[in-house]
């Protein structure tokens, strides 16, 4: 039985780590398939929420905003805490063509899913405060949703500012014909970081949502 694989120059025994090897059984040898920078699939998704979205907005229906907010923002911060306390202690004892290979699946996806995600959670956070009075300076509720318009505030920099070009460089750098292992690794660590920090951040987010709630 004979298995093929792809190997790039640089990562094999005793060279450079320079290189990534992505052993892909399915492709010809010599031949390394090209990560894709957004996954065409599933824009027309993506499209669909968004409208939704919008259209939750326009008619400022009570249900439609709270379902937008509440389902986005737990994507948002179960996908932070996952990728910062759970995916990246073990993407970091991966070997550089592992994390190539991991790389090349999941971060296509996560174009498509965060900024989706911290839209719709920001949009219809505001919205719902807005509809249910609480930006208004008298009630109960106000500084609690000032503190979480910061809390927020500070997670979607740090998500659309840094986490999300991390994300889209990686790429980037896998679909060069030589790609830079140790760029790669740089990158996914400040991936990782940046995640983890947000992670953090949405336990205070949470505390503030659950008091608002109650």
């Amino acid at each position: 039985m004979v298995q093929a694989s792809v190997e790039i120059p640089g990562v094999a025994l005793g060279a450079s780590p320079r290189g990534v090897e992505l052993g892909r059984p399915e492709a010809p040898p010599g031949v390394r398939p090209r990560s894709a920078i957004v996954p065409l699939g599933g824009l027309p998704v993506v499209g669909v929420i968004l409208v939704g979205l919008v259209v939750a907005i326009a008619t400022n229906r009570l249900w439609a905003l709270d379902f937008f907010h509440v389902v986005a923002g737990a994507i948002w911060t179960s996908l932070d805490l996952f990728l910062g306390f759970v995916i990246g202690p073990i993407l970091g004892r991966l070997s550089i063509p592992a994390r190539a290979e991991f790389t090349t699946r999941l971060m296509p996806k996560m174009v498509l899913i965060m900024p989706t995600a911290v839209v719709c959670t920001l949009a219809a956070g505001w919205q719902l405060a807005r509809h249910l009075g609480n930006l208004d300076a008298t009630s109960p509720n106000h500084p609690w949703i000032v503190a979480s318009f910061i809390v927020v505030a500070v997670m979607a920099v740090i998500a659309l500012g840094l986490l999300e070009p991390a994300n889209i460089a990686v790429l980037f750098e896998l679909r060069k014909p030589v790609p830079n292992g140790e760029v790669i690794a740089r990158l996914m660590r400040r991936f990782i970081l940046t995640a983890g920090v947000t992670g953090a951040m949405q336990v205070a987010t949470l505390v503030i949502m659950t008091k608002v709630a109650s």
